[in-house]
């Protein structure tokens, strides 16, 4: 399994690693910052670098075996020989935005009551569905709502609970489609303080003010009960 430093440190930016695999599919590392896509959050970029050798990592995903993390190199680079020791490093800015939008769709969870059907996020983009049959939303009132609730500057810290104590409370689980994983003994949240509590295994800032102004830029309709919104930063 790779030890997963994203999970415990979203702001840590390079750490040093063994390489464990290195084949077609990618190349796997004992640990690393790399966060993969998954949780609706695209994977990490950035670069890889060992002795005599780097490559630029292009996505990162999760491997076939369990636990494993795969840092996707560009078609024919150069790949590090397994054993070697390397410096994993992402791409800090784009991971920045990520997390600064994935934290501000924990936000818009607090702003609309209904279940989250979908959601992505994208480099200075995100989305969510939601279940709202014959509901009409206002796209300026959410905008100001998100804005109100990130210059309030709330807290956001990652917490564990186990699994018993998920299962007691289902109405922490806000999405439909996907649930958070059991199994492990434990469950990661995401606690905005006073605004949201609810699973999440992504990577987010520390406090709210740290995201930066938003807009609601689209409002869809998807079927007779899905409602689509759009954010993305305002700068």
């Amino acid at each position: 399994m790779t030890e997963e430093i994203f999970r415990q440190d979203s702001y840590a930016k390079t750490c040093e690693a063994t390489v464990v695999r290195a084949d077609e599919q990618g190349i796997a590392l004992d640990r690393t910052v790399f966060y993969p896509l998954g949780g609706g959050q695209a994977g990490d970029t950035g670069k890889l670098i060992w002795d005599g050798g780097e490559t630029a990592i292009t996505d990162t995903r999760k491997g076939d075996q369990a636990g494993e993390i795969l840092h996707i190199p560009e078609p024919g680079a150069a790949l590090p020989p397994v054993g070697a020791k390397a410096t994993a490093e992402i791409d800090w800015a784009r991971r920045h935005r990520l997390m600064r939008m994935h934290t501000c769709l924990h936000l818009l969870c607090a702003v609309i009551e209904g279940d989250v059907t979908g959601g992505s996020i994208s480099d200075g983009r995100g989305r969510l569905d939601f279940n709202l049959p014959n509901t009409q939303l206002d796209k300026d009132a959410i905008t100001a709502e998100l804005n109100r609730l990130i210059a309030e500057d709330h807290p956001a810290t990652p917490r564990w609970i186990d699994d018993a104590e998920l299962e007691a409370n289902p109405s922490l689980v806000r999405t439909m489609s996907v649930k958070p994983p059991m199994g492990s003994g434990k469950v990661r949240l995401l606690d905005i303080d006073g605004v949201d509590l609810q699973p999440c295994g992504g990577t987010h800032v520390q406090r709210t003010g740290e995201i930066g102004k938003v807009m609601v830029t689209k409002i869809e309709n998807k079927g007779k009960q899905n409602r689509r919104i759009n954010l993305a930063f305002a700068d």
